[in-house]
């Protein structure tokens, strides 16, 4: 990869096709997501209540989908406590992470992070709400302790953040000149996201970039976590940004024979949240 940007994506995670990214219209409104929110979190009440009365036998949940105990508004992150684990998992390595997702439809990218700030494991990629366990009050996920090439990391402290990502435009412009990238293309630029109602915080700014890998080429933040797909084009040599308008960015990628360029707008569409720090044992 040249010298702006290299990430490989992590293994088993779920990829959307670029076909499926379809641009809609939307209202982004604080009142509007804050609407969205109540409506999943009353969804989530629904489902569990129903699930208490129904007269059928159930088995005993796995630890994926253990629900959680009840957690403040920003999320937490708790140790399981079910005394049956799967043999893969080593229950004092498995570390249980709830939160509640911003009020915005869409996908979500989570990631871990180490006490220097540094990611050590993508741990959810472009996944749907449905992809995640539900617990009372807020969605649950797992967390094995392990980097991304499936080694065991050391005890200590690490945190759980994320984005969820709206839906964005990603337009195919075509074929274009490789002096584009020689010229005009940078390591990562600056995006305004929304800020996430259930945290009351002041709308902040993420540096995103371009990434590719053998499936194709995404759009990540400067510390290479992955947000969203770009296009499904392999073989990628290099790639780069840059900024089109205060809500858009053109991407170029190369295969070595020709560079296309795209358009992603709407990328104020996307919403930060953290699910807080907790310790590995």
């Amino acid at each position: 990869m040249f010298r702006f940007c290299h990430s490989e994506r992590s293994r088993g995670i779920s990829r959307i096709s670029l076909r499926k990214i379809i641009p809609q219209q939307r209202e982004t409104s604080l009142d509007m997501t804050t609407r969205v929110s109540l409506a999943f979190l009353a969804a989530i009440l629904a489902s569990i209540a129903a699930a208490q009365e129904s007269p059928t036998p159930t088995s005993p949940a796995s630890p994926e989908e253990s629900p959680a105990l009840s957690i403040p508004p920003e999320g937490s992150t708790t140790s399981p406590a079910a005394p049956e684990q799967t043999p893969s998992v080593s229950p004092a390595r498995s570390v249980r992470i709830s939160f509640v997702p911003p009020p915005l439809e869409g996908t979500i990218s989570l990631g871990i992070y180490d006490k220097n700030g540094k990611l050590v494991r993508v741990l959810h990629q472009e996944a749907k709400l449905n992809e995640f366990a539900i617990g009372a009050d807020a969605l649950v996920t797992q967390w094995d302790g392990k980097n991304d090439d499936e080694e065991d990391l050391p005890a200590g402290k690490y945190r759980a953040r994320g984005y969820l990502v709206g839906s964005l435009k990603i337009e195919d412009l075509g074929q274009s000149s490789g002096l584009a990238i020689e010229n005009d293309a940078a390591r990562n630029v600056k995006v305004r996201l929304v800020p996430n109602p259930l945290r009351n915080d002041r709308r902040s700014i993420v540096d995103i970039g371009v990434g590719f890998d053998s499936d194709g080429s995404y759009l990540k933040t400067n510390d290479d976590l992955p947000l969203v797909t770009v296009s499904e084009m392999p073989n990628l040599i290099r790639a780069g940004i840059t900024r089109k308008s205060e809500n858009a960015v053109d991407i170029w990628q190369d295969d070595g024979t020709t560079v296309r360029q795209f358009r992603i707008s709407n990328l104020d569409q996307m919403m930060a949240f953290d699910c807080g720090e907790f310790e590995l044992k």
